[in-house]
């Protein structure tokens, strides 16, 4: 019952939107608004994660902390990308390519983290 009672509240929402003049444009500003949300909210998210690993990061040394502050800024900046990136073939595969690479980065640092010395 509350499966139908669910789908029935998103028809509706499907219809005003369709149906309402200005509908498209309540629906895009509430989905920005909804997308500056979940951005603030990964933001405070990292925040908190570097504020409680501080000490193993620096524990990690100028090179391997560089290679992950550099991999995290890459996938930023594919990310951001990635609109104008996936027009082409190419730019997929650049995009495909930096992602890979920030990936792999990540997970040698990781790796390098997790080695007893």
């Amino acid at each position: 019952m509350s499966t139908a009672r669910n789908v029935g509240i998103i028809l509706v929402l499907a219809a005003l939107v369709a149906f309402i003049p200005g509908g498209g444009t309540t629906a895009a500003v509430i989905g920005a608004v909804l997308s500056t949300l979940i951005l603030v909210a990964l933001v405070f998210f990292v925040a908190r994660l570097y504020r409680e690993h501080r000490l193993d990061l620096e524990g990690l040394g100028d090179r391997w902390r560089g290679l992950l502050y550099g991999a995290v800024g890459v996938a930023i900046l594919a990310m951001a990308a990635r609109p104008r990136l996936s027009e082409t073939t190419g730019g997929t595969l650049v995009w495909v390519a930096l992602l890979g690479g920030a990936s792999y980065s990540v997970y040698l640092v990781w790796r390098r983290y997790r080695r007893y010395e």
